[in-house]
């Protein structure tokens, strides 16, 4: 094992939220498909599970520590049927404030051209529900959400220029659950995501290409019997860089659940499979503070397609800071 020099400003390299991202915005009360899923929204927001250089993982020894803030505003329509706090409702409108601390180590480790990290992030939420017709009581809450974790992440350099990382991202089902209420930050299930994330650089264009893929499982609601179907997402980001830190590019997401959901009130409300694809753009900015490398990441995805789930907007600014 051996160290050797980056390829990449390791202080740039921040792993993928998720979430999110939520998560992507991760561990929404509301359930993580696209049908008629419990709880209507999920684990996965439209274009927020993709990070700068998210195929790099560097071969440097560091901390990086990150704070996400991803504001989503989306509804439900009328005609749409979800299983939500025991009973079957349809025209909702969601108002939720996802905040994550996340932290990541980098091993510092090279082995046959691998690099490693690992990731750990505490979600906290405000989960706002409301309902067209009135026919459930509005619900607001700020709580803990559902942590999230990834043990190992390895990355391999194909090339000097391209990169790609694989991972297993969980969520435990940490989060404030309570099967009377509308607004909960947890869901109540395990869930796990293969991953795999690719990074093309252009050095002489300055351009980055990066895409995000990875299936969520999630396990049985132990409370209401209801099993989330699998969930595919897509993340895609082009990014130009220019002097003195700054960045501005596009990125965009496609969701699609792959499967019906089954148990508890699935077989009531059936489901036709949904998705949503989402696209806007991203604002970014390199540089430090004293000695101390940080970066800032702005960007905003509106929903313009969307099927069987939540359509809406997200905002999400996140800050890191590497600490060597």
């Amino acid at each position: 094992m051996s160290k050797r020099r980056p390829l990449f400003p390791s202080h740039r390299v921040v792993a993928r939220l998720s979430a999110g991202a939520f998560v992507t915005v991760a561990g929404i009360a509301l359930s993580p498909q696209a049908q008629a899923t419990e709880s209507g929204i999920g684990r996965p927001i439209t274009g927020m599970q993709i990070a700068p250089y998210a195929g790099i993982v560097p071969p440097t020894d560091d901390w990086i520590v990150s704070i996400t803030s991803i504001y989503y505003e989306g509804s439900l329509g009328a005609s749409k049927t979800i299983p939500i706090a025991g009973k079957i409702t349809a025209g909702l409108d969601y108002h939720i404030s996802y905040n994550i601390v996340n932290a990541i180590k980098t091993w510092g480790i090279t082995a046959g051209g691998w690099n490693f990290a690992s990731s750990f992030g505490v979600p906290l939420q405000y989960t706002g529900v409301s309902s067209f017709h009135g026919i459930l009581p509005d619900d607001h809450a700020t709580q803990f959400a559902d942590i999230f974790f990834t043990p190992v992440v390895a990355g391999y350099h194909l090339t000097k220029t391209d990169h790609v990382a694989l991972s297993l991202q969980i969520y435990a089902p940490t989060g404030a659950y309570n099967t009377d209420r509308l607004a909960n930050a947890g869901q109540n299930t395990w869930t796990f995501t293969p991953t795999v994330a690719y990074t093309k650089l252009l050095p002489k264009e300055n351009i980055e290409l990066s895409l995000n893929y990875g299936v969520e499982f999630y396990t049985t609601n132990n409370q209401t019997q209801y099993h989330n179907a699998p969930v595919s997402v897509l993340d895609l980001l082009a990014l130009k860089r220019f002097g003195g830190g700054w960045g501005v590019g596009v990125v965009g997401g496609y969701i699609q659940q792959l499967g019906h959901d089954t148990g508890g009130l699935a077989d009531i409300v059936g489901g036709a499979q949904g998705h949503s694809v989402g696209i806007g753009p991203m604002v970014t900015w390199n540089g430090k503070i004293s000695k101390t490398p940080v970066g800032a990441t702005l960007r905003w995805v509106n929903e313009f397609n969307v099927s069987n789930r939540p359509k809406g907007n997200a905002v999400e600014l996140s800050l890191n800071a590497t600490f060597q």
